[in-house]
């Protein structure tokens, strides 16, 4: 979960057609996803868990994608084993949910190597900077950094922002996200402590409408309760002081490695 999204791309096989799916029909890329067949052909060395780069098909759409099988997983003390692939596609129901795509579609299905995550590969525009893109107050990275205090994401690198060129900046590696603890941890602060645009309010209000249906039904399946509350509460604290999040007191602000 720690590969820049240059690395993302290394080693990867760059033959065959392109990808027929795109991220932005999320419906038709889930169909793809949860029933295509995979072919894995490489692995993405620089991720801390086994991360595969895969072609999928079905009925003659083709597309790229990653699957991270559960079994690949490795142990973390502050998560519970085997649960990282439910949290990334989870992190995609409420990214739904909000209405921005952050996060590319993404299924949880069995695959060669057993069950996991599958989500739809976002190829990054190798001109763009990404670390320039971190610091900067585009509109796409502050609706991540909102996106990010909702899951409680634990491991924000400048490397899982997926800018593809178009305006749009995907995220991806959401694996560490949902505790019930603040966790929050991003190299994305520059608006800590300012007041929530309407966008972000109308975003939040959204998911607090999911909350108390389907969205709650869909990550109760994928999170533990205490974990679906604990998303709840955040959600009604950002709404009821209208602010980005301020750092954590007592765990470290920014991942390490940064990139």
């Amino acid at each position: 979960m720690t590969q820049s999204s240059r690395d993302r791309g290394r080693g990867r096989s760059r033959g065959g057609p392109e990808p027929a799916a795109s991220p932005r029909d999320p419906d038709g890329a889930e169909e793809l996803l949860a029933r295509g067949e995979l072919t894995v052909e490489g692995r993405l060395v620089q991720a801390s868990n086994a991360t595969l780069y895969c072609r999928i098909a079905c009925a003659g759409v083709e597309a790229a994608c990653v699957y991270k099988p559960v079994a690949g997983e490795r142990p973390l003390w502050d998560f519970p084993d085997g649960t990282l692939a439910e949290r990334e596609v989870a992190a995609y129901a409420v990214s739904r949910v909000m209405g921005w795509d952050t996060v590319p579609p993404t299924v949880h299905r069995d695959g060669p190597y057993g069950p996991g995550m599958v989500q739809l590969w976002v190829e990054p525009d190798p001109d763009i900077d990404l670390v320039a893109l971190s610091r900067s107050e585009d509109e796409a990275i502050r609706r991540m950094s909102v996106f990010d205090a909702v899951i409680n994401n634990a491991d924000r690198k400048i490397g899982h922002l997926l800018p593809p060129g178009d305006g749009h900046v995907y995220g991806c590696d959401h694996g560490v996200t949902f505790s019930t603890e603040y966790k929050l941890r991003t190299v994305l602060w520059q608006w800590r402590g300012q007041r929530l645009t309407d966008d972000a309010l109308r975003a939040l209000e959204r998911v607090r409408a999911g909350l108390d249906g389907p969205l709650a039904a869909r990550l109760g399946e994928l999170l533990t309760p205490d974990e679906v509350e604990a998303t709840r509460r955040r959600v009604a604290m950002m709404l009821k002081h209208r602010i980005h999040p301020y750092p954590p007191e007592d765990w470290p602000a920014i991942p390490w490695p940064p990139l």
